[in-house]
């Protein structure tokens, strides 16, 4: 049960980071990005934020390639 706790507290602490780092983009304008598209008929909406995509994978590569390179 002790290896089951520090899962959950590690799964907890990833999804306060993750959320932190959410609002934070969106402060930055992530998801407002041109090339964004959003599309509205009614009380419908559809975000399909294909510029911010684009951009996250982007930086996600360069770290994770600087961090492989480390090693």
């Amino acid at each position: 049960m002790g290896q089951l706790g520090k899962v959950l507290l590690a799964l907890g602490a990833a999804l306060v980071v993750l959320g932190a780092l959410l609002l934070l983009g969106e402060r930055l304008g992530l998801g407002r990005l041109p090339g964004d598209i959003v599309l509205r008929r009614g009380k419908t909406t559809l975000h399909v934020p294909l510029m911010t995509s684009l951009l996250l994978s982007i930086l996600l590569t360069l770290i994770v390639n600087l961090w492989l390179r480390r090693k």
